[in-house]
């Protein structure tokens, strides 16, 4: 948001340009991060049995996006495209593969590092997953990080450049690190971005939560015949390859479930108990905000960086296919001094939208070019002009090689996916009459207009975006 702008929305807010030339009176930010979270996975989205409270509480009192999508549905480009507001194929950071990214992550433009050269106080709390390295990256005054994926129990982390080992559950640890910053006393606004393992495999719950669910009966969603029938990149099967070919490439090993179910229904009331600990965190952080004075100048967001798939089109446990249960994830922001309590956005948004919002309400100006718009107007007015479609891509990961690279682009109605290294296997959904994405109709000659719009709308965002 350019001066000018931010002196407009104080002034409806009741806050002065003479206030702002005297003070930094600009709003607190806190991000907050999970991974692997579904965009159903709360109770203010839906879900039948989470139980969310802090979480829907910012839902009540803000607002909740319908359709917020990812622009790569994977744990680090996500997390990259949240702080620069760019697509991967600008920012670099393509996988989740390890070399090169300790790199990248130096480097990379954020919002973070513009709120700090415009006088913010920063902190950074939690997984940052670009590579290994735990070390601190330009923008934050607080570093408080681990290595790679990082572990559920007693893991060692970066405090400041200081490693040590905790004893206990890591979400505990990160909520109780954000609330300390919350309550330090200061002189200038400060950004919290608050990034979690949760929840991540091998979804272990803090043992507070270890028998919340027993009663829910995972059933995994039916799998129509023509589903995989029309879907051919999802039947290859390219084999894999030992880890060590791949050595110094591949992330680190996964840990181990402890001796926990490998079952789907065990899977998925672990992921549940492992949101637990994180609804108790907004909770604690919404205390310490309200005994702080501090609530209501505090922007908050929480969101997920990548969706998940529980057995849609047989694929349970994993991402990184273009289908929504992979690339929507929740989305939910509070700040009353722009957004009405109850607020449902339905329209096309983006995570890439995040770091332009962020800037605009801080007031500051990008020193790159960012791929995403600015919520702000939006906010403000839902009738505001907006985007009719999404692009969505996905890179190769030499761990990975069964899940080939794809482009897609989504509109309300229609759905296109390109499959960038195979021919004769693209893939076309008709939203409105298909929401499952069970029927691929890329061979219907009814809809071959359809297609070549969805070609051409695929192409003029990628052009738009190189």
């Amino acid at each position: 948001m350019k001066y000018a702008s931010l002196v407009a929305l104080l002034v409806l807010v009741g806050r002065t340009p003479m206030a702002l030339s005297q003070q930094d009176d600009r709003p607190n930010v806190i991000f907050i991060i999970t991974d692997d979270q579904r965009a159903d996975w709360l109770g203010a989205a839906g879900h039948p049995t989470l139980k969310t409270p802090n979480i829907d509480r910012l839902a009540i009192e803000g607002a909740i996006f319908n359709r917020f999508f990812v622009a790569t549905p994977l744990c680090s480009p996500s997390r990259a495209s949240f702080l620069t507001g760019q697509y991967a194929h600008t920012h670099r950071v393509t996988n989740n593969d390890r070399v090169g990214l300790e790199v990248i992550g130096h480097s990379l433009m954020t919002f973070p590092r513009r709120f700090r050269e415009s006088g913010y106080e920063n902190a950074y709390i939690g997984k940052w997953h670009m590579g290994l390295d735990d070390s601190r990256r330009p923008g934050f005054d607080l570093w408080i990080s681990f290595k790679g994926q990082g572990l559920y129990i007693d893991p060692v982390v970066n405090e400041n450049g200081t490693r040590r080992q905790l004893d206990g559950y890591i979400t505990d640890y990160l909520n109780a690190k954000a609330v300390e910053f919350v309550r330090q006393p200061r002189s200038k606004p400060f950004l919290l971005y608050l990034s979690h393992k949760a929840v991540h495999y091998p979804y272990i719950p803090a043992p507070r939560h270890d028998t919340l669910y027993s009663d829910v009966v995972f059933e995994p969603p039916v799998l129509p015949e023509e589903d995989l029938a029309g879907k051919p990149a999802r039947r290859l099967n390219l084999g894999w390859k030992p880890w060590y070919e791949s050595e110094s490439i591949v992330p680190e090993p996964g840990q181990p479930r402890r001796g926990r179910g490998n079952d789907s229904g065990s899977i998925v009331r672990d992921q549940m108990r492992s949101l637990m600990s994180v609804d108790d965190g907004v909770g604690m952080i919404l205390d310490a905000l309200t005994e702080t004075g501090q609530l209501d100048n505090t922007l908050i967001i929480f969101t997920s960086d990548n969706g998940y798939l529980l057995g849609e089109h047989g694929v349970f446990n994993d991402k990184r296919l273009a289908y929504e249960e992979s690339i929507r994830v929740p989305f939910v922001i509070r700040w009353p001094a722009l957004i009405e309590a109850g607020t449902v956005v339905d329209v096309l948004a983006m995570n890439v939208d995040v770091a332009p919002t962020l800037l605009d309400v801080a007031g500051v100006e990008p020193v790159t070019t960012m791929h995403g718009r600015s919520l702000v107007p939006l906010l403000r007015d839902p009738a505001t002009e907006w985007r009719t479609s999404v692009l969505t891509e996905y890179f190769l990961e030499k761990v990975v090689p069964n899940a080939r690279p794809w482009q897609s682009v989504r509109t309300d109605r229609w759905k296109y996916i390109r499959y960038t290294d195979l021919e004769g296997m693209d893939e076309l959904y008709d939203l409105q009459s298909d929401p499952d994405e069970i029927h691929n109709l890329i061979e219907d000659p009814s809809v071959g207009q359809i297609v070549q719009e969805m070609k051409a709308e695929l192409d003029s965002l990628l052009a738009a975006t190189q």
